[in-house]
C-alpha cells in the first residue's frame, strides 16, 4: 500500500474532501445513522469512472470501521436485551449477504420511488409525533419483540446489502415505532446489528474484490473520528438531540431522492 501515490492518483482535492465528508458522515451516523447518504455520494462523485460494486465496498470498510466503535460506546451505557439483539442481527445479516449477492441484478432507480414515498411518509409522522421516541412507549412480549424485530432485520438488512443510504436510519425508526424504543437505545441497537450487515456485505464485496483498499483506510480513520464524537454527544445530550438529527437526516434522503428521480437524467 502506497498511500502518498492515492493523492497523485485521485487528485489532493479529492482525497480531502472524502476525507472530511467522511468524518461527517461518521458523526451523523453515530448519532441516527444514514451516514451512507454523505459517504457513497462523496465516492461516487469523486470516483465517477469506478464501478458501482466498488464504490459499495469501499464505502463498507470505511462504515464498518466507524459503526464498530460506534457500537463499543454504546454498549458501555446502553443495556441490551442479547438475545433480541443477536436474533435480529443473525436475521439482518444473512438478508444483507443476500442483497449483495444480488446488487448487480437489480436496477436501484426502479426503487427509488418507492423509496421517496417511504421516507416522505416517515418525515410527516415524525414529525407530527412530537413525543416520538422520547421515553419507551411500548411493552411488547419478548416473542413479539422477535417477531417484529426479526422483520425490520431482513428488510432493512436486505436493503443495505444492495444498497445501504439511510439503512441506519430505518433501524432506528423500526425501533421505535414498532418496538417502542427510545431513539437512544434505537441508536445503541441499530449500530451493533449494522456492523452485522456491513460485515456480510463486505463478504461479498471483498471475495470480489470490489474495494480499494487505501481509500476505504483513510475514510476509515476520518468515520471512525466522527463516530466517536457523534456518540459521546448523542449519549449526552439524550432523545431531543437525537430526534432532530434523525428528521434533518430523513429530509435529506427526501431531497437526494427527489433530486435523482425528477432532476437528474
Amino acid at each position: 500500500m502506497d498511500f502518498l501515490n492515492i493523492f497523485t492518483d485521485y487528485g489532493t482535492v479529492v482525497i480531502i474532501s472524502l476525507i472530511i465528508l467522511s468524518f461527517v458522515a461518521g458523526f451523523i451516523d453515530a448519532v441516527v445513522g444514514g451516514g451512507g447518504l454523505i459517504q457513497i455520494p462523496a465516492l461516487l462523485i469523486s470516483l465517477p469512472k469506478t464501478p458501482l460494486p466498488t464504490i459499495f465496498g469501499t464505502n463498507k470498510i470505511a462504515a464498518l470501521a466507524g459503526t464498530s466503535i460506534s457500537a463499543l460506546q454504546y454498549s458501555k451505557r446502553i443495556k441490551f436485551n442479547y438475545k433480541l439483539l443477536f436474533s435480529i442481527s443473525i436475521c439482518a445479516g444473512l438478508a444483507s449477504f443476500l442483497g449483495a449477492k444480488v446488487v448487480s441484478f437489480i436496477n436501484v432507480n426502479t426503487l427509488k420511488p418507492v423509496i421517496l414515498v417511504v421516507l416522505i411518509l416517515i418525515a410527516i409522522y415524525t414529525f407530527l409525533k412530537k413525543d416520538l421516541g422520547s421515553v419507551p412507549t411500548k411493552n411488547l412480549s419478548f416473542d413479539k419483540q422477535l417477531i417484529y424485530g426479526a422483520l425490520i432485520g431482513i428488510i432493512v438488512g436486505f436493503y443495505d446489502g444492495f444498497f445501504g443510504p439511510g439503512t441506519g436510519s430505518f433501524f432506528v425508526l423500526g425501533f421505535v415505532v414498532i418496538l417502542g424504543f427510545e431513539f437512544v437505545q434505537a441508536s445503541a441497537y441499530s449500530k451493533v446489528i449494522n456492523c452485522m450487515t456491513n460485515i456480510s456485505a463486505l463478504l461479498v464485496f471483498i471475495k470480489q474484490g470490489n474495494y480499494i483498499l487505501e481509500l476505504a483506510i483513510i475514510m476509515s480513520v476520518c468515520n471512525i473520528t466522527g463516530n466517536v464524537i457523534g456518540t459521546r454527544l448523542a449519549l449526552k445530550k439524550g432523545n431531543t438531540f437525537v430526534r432532530t438529527i434523525f428528521l434533518l437526516i430523513v429530509t435529506l434522503m427526501i431531497f437526494r431522492y427527489g433530486y435523482d428521480l425528477f432532476i437528474e437524467k
